[in-house]
Order: structure tokens, then C-alpha cells, then sequence
């Protein structure tokens, strides 16, 4: 005998709350479904059998279902909170990334755990060079919201980003995750839906989002936490492509290639930093774009292509001297671009086995990064400077390094500080069997802050 199908109470309770008929959602379904470019035949008795749990909406009636109550109860509803994904199986809607990143946010919060397992892809990587903006644009511009929003709200955005962007770099990504993410599902995210009086203010409302989103998405892959991480810069993209489809969407495409980089998974890294500058030099200012040209630089080194290379990085340091526009904050969130370029030309350099050229860049960006707003980058910097010192075989200097990072460490929740302090052990493992002075001490030191 088969399973009886139990009624959907999520549904039922929600379609009570907005106060709507069931023939009347059908109506507002059909309606979604046509703005999105599809005609369905849904009426009050498709309903009713969602309801009653006889049948689950197909194809991509769910979205538009929890589209159709989002409107009418003028804040999101997403697909899970009305009971059609099974716990485990949830994934965001790509199609509208006010939804994915509600979405993405409440998952955070509440722990789920389809994002605790999320995975890294390669794949994800390459997201952007077939993402269909204008698509995207005409339907959230389709949306109607009941709030009004004004410069305020979306200038208190910008300072609580900036706030704990600064935490975060002094404690490490653990520090107020759950709050970031609370904040981005539950008044950031929403904000998006509402009424702007003008154009520029909708841009400033997105572009904001977004860079909140890519804190997120920054804060997770502190933590190594590679597929969440993945998940926020993807939809940090897709907000700062209704902002700035020029700048700001080249930045996230940075990010997206900065995280593949730093996992050693380079594919698609330099069609990506290729479309970044394509879509961004001409539109940007010099820092900016210096920062674009060190990852195409970086992505070309990941590869092998050494010439490629060069050419980038001279390309980084020429945009550098550009005095013109000034700097956006988007772009500002990484920190002094001549410290970044420098830290980043080190990695670079890492990859072409150019140890003596590495060690000079990475003192280079230790005299450009303000030690006590930027100790999290102080700290990973030194210890860096520790391994090109080690790969010259100059002990004593390395090890000096890696105390110097280790102290700076204390204190942070960082998967990023953890690795590299586990990198440490074996080279200090040698160095205590030469009795090279300070490896026992620092060994021991490493042992404790892994404990």
C-alpha cells in the first residue's frame, strides 16, 4: 500500500498569512511564470494539491510559487520556508541573487547543513563568463516592493560592513560570522526588494549588498570553508553586476579567481582575470586596476606562462603610478592596493621559484600595511617571508619570521593562520635536529597554538 502524502502546513500556514485564494495565487503564479518567459496552466486546483501534499510544483513553479507570496507579503519567502526542499537537499535560486543570498545568509544562521557541505567547484569558478545579466536585471526590475528606501539605510550597510571588515581582519573570519550573515539575510538582503526614488540610489543599495555579500563569502574562506565562500562571491557578483556591471563586477570576478588561486585550482583563473579587465580597465582607477592586472598575473604564474606573467606585473605596477579617480570601497576592502599588489607579485614570484625576488615583495608590503589595522596580513605575511627565507636556506632568518607571525597569530579564529603555522613544523622539525637556535622554542609555540 502506498505512503499516504502528508499536507504541506509551511505552505498552508503562509498562503493564511498573506490572505490570498487559492485561485487567486494561481493567478499571481501564472503571472511570474509569464515574466520569466514561461506560460503555465496552474489554477486553484494545482494548489490545493500542493497543499494538501498530493503533488509538488515542477521545473521552476516552486520559484515562481514562493515569488507570487513574496509579493503579496512584501518580504522574501523562499522555496524551503514553504516546505518544498527536503532538509539536506536545499540549493539557491541562481536566477535572483536577492533570493540566493537571503537564502545563503538564513542557512548560516540556522546552520543548515546543505551549506556546511558545500563544495568548492571548479566549474563555479568560471561562473560569471556565462551569467546573463540583462536576464537577471528586467527581473528584478519586474518586482515591486511597499518599502520605501532612502540613502540612509543603505549608508548604515556600508558602516556595519566597514565595521566588522575591520574586526575581521584584526580576529580572524570567525569573528561575528552569524551576525554578518544575520544581518545580510534578514535587513540588508530584503532592503533590495523595496522602492528607490532614484537610479543611483539603487546602485548604491546593490552595491552595497555586495560587498557586504563578499564579506561573507571573505570571513568563510578565512575559516576554510571553500564552498560557502564560493556561494557568497557568486552572488556578490550577480548584486555588483546590478550596481556596477563595469568595476564592481570585475572585482568579484577577482575574487572568484583570488580564492581558486589560493586552493591551487587555476583552471579557468585566467579567462576569468582576462574578462575582468575587459570589462573593468576604462571604467576603474589605477589601484584598482593594478589589482585586476597582479591576479591576471598571478593566475598566468598558477599556469606556467612566465612571459604572460611578467607582462602583468609590469602592467600592475604601471596602473599603480595612475593618479586619477579615486579608489571605490569595494575595491578598498583589501587594503592599501601598493601593500596588495606587493603581496600578491610575492606569491606571483612564489610560483616561478624566484625566491630572492618573493622575499624582497613581501618586505615591501610589510612597510605598506598599517601593522595594527592589517594584523592578520602582517601575521600570514610574515610567516610567507619565513618560507622564502627557508627556501634560501637562511635558518636563523626564518625562524625569526615565523615567531614574529606566530605572535601576531594569537588570539585569531583562522584556518588561513592554522595552515600556516601547521607549514612551519617541518621545516622547524629539521632545523631543531641542526640545533639551529629558537626552532625548539618556536616549535613548541606552534604545537600550543594548533592545541
Amino acid at each position: 500500500m502506498a505512503a499516504r502524502k502528508e499536507p504541506n502546513w509551511r505552505l498552508r500556514e503562509t498562503i493564511d498569512a498573506v490572505g490570498c485564494t487559492y485561485e487567486a495565487l494561481a493567478k499571481d503564479v501564472r503571472r511570474v511564470a509569464a515574466e520569466n518567459g514561461e506560460i503555465l496552466q496552474t489554477n486553484k486546483s494545482a494548489v490545493s494539491h500542493w497543499v494538501g501534499g498530493a503533488r509538488q510544483p515542477t521545473g521552476r513553479t516552486s520559484g515562481y510559487l514562493a515569488e507570487a507570496l513574496s509579493r503579496r507579503a512584501g518580504r522574501i519567502i523562499t522555496q524551503a520556508e514553504i516546505g518544498l526542499r527536503a532538509p539536506g537537499s536545499e540549493r539557491t535560486d541562481e536566477h535572483d541573487p536577492v533570493l540566493t543570498v537571503t537564502d545563503l545568509g538564513r542557512a548560516d544562521v540556522e546552520r543548515r547543513r546543505f551549506l556546511a557541505l558545500a563544495a568548492f567547484t571548479t566549474a563555479g569558478v568560471a561562473m560569471p563568463l556565462a551569467y546573463d545579466h540583462e536576464t537577471t536585471t528586467r527581473m528584478l526590475r519586474a518586482r515591486t516592493g511597499t518599502a520605501a528606501i532612502g540613502l540612509e539605510e543603505v549608508e548604515v550597510v556600508r558602516q556595519i560592513t566597514a565595521t566588522f571588515s575591520a574586526a575581521d581582519e584584526r580576529l580572524g573570519g570567525g569573528h561575528g560570522l552569524t551576525t554578518v550573515t544575520a544581518y545580510l539575510a534578514d535587513t540588508a538582503a530584503p532592503m533590495l526588494r523595496g522602492r528607490f526614488p532614484s537610479e543611483p540610489l539603487r546602485r548604491a543599495a546593490f552595491a552595497a549588498v555586495a560587498e557586504l555579500a563578499y564579506l561573507a563569502g571573505w570571513k568563510h574562506h578565512d575559516l576554510g570553508q571553500e564552498g560557502a565562500a564560493q556561494r557568497y562571491y557568486q552572488v556578490g557578483y550577480q548584486l555588483a553586476c546590478e550596481a556596477d556591471p563595469h568595476g564592481h563586477a570585475a572585482w568579484m570576478m577577482r575574487a572568484l579567481a583570488h580564492q581558486a588561486l589560493s586552493l591551487k585550482q587555476p583552471h579557468h583563473c585566467v579567462d576569468l582575470a582576462e574578462a575582468a579587465l575587459s570589462q573593468g580597465v576604462g571604467h576603474i582607477d589605477g589601484q584598482t586596476e593594478a589589482l585586476l592586472h597582479i591576479t591576471h598575473a598571478r593566475a598566468y604564474a598558477a599556469v606556467g606562462e612566465k612571459p604572460a606573467a611578467a607582462r602583468a606585473l609590469l602592467a600592475a605596477e604601471d596602473a599603480l603610478l595612475r593618479d586619477d579617480a579615486p579608489q571605490p570601497s569595494y575595491s578598498r576592502v583589501s587594503g592599501p592596493a601598493p601593500g596588495t599588489v606587493a603581496s600578491h607579485t610575492a606569491r606571483t614570484l612564489t610560483d616561478l621559484a624566484d625566491h630572492v625576488g618573493t622575499e624582497q615583495q613581501h618586505r615591501d608590503a610589510l612597510t605598506r600595511w598599517d601593522p595594527e589595522k592589517y594584523k592578520r596580513v602582517h601575521a600570514l605575511t610574515y610567516a610567507d617571508l619565513g618560507d622564502s627565507l627557508a627556501a634560501q636556506a637562511r635558518a636563523d632568518e626564518a625562524v625569526a619570521a615565523w615567531s614574529q607571525a606566530l605572535t601576531l597569530m594569537e588570539g585569531m579564529t583562522s584556518d588561513r593562520t592554522r595552515k600556516a603555522i601547521t607549514s612551519m613544523r617541518s621545516p622547524l622539525a629539521i632545523y631543531q635536529r641542526r640545533k639551529v637556535p629558537g626552532a625548539a622554542e618556536l616549535a613548541r609555540h606552534a604545537r600550543e597554538a594548533l592545541a
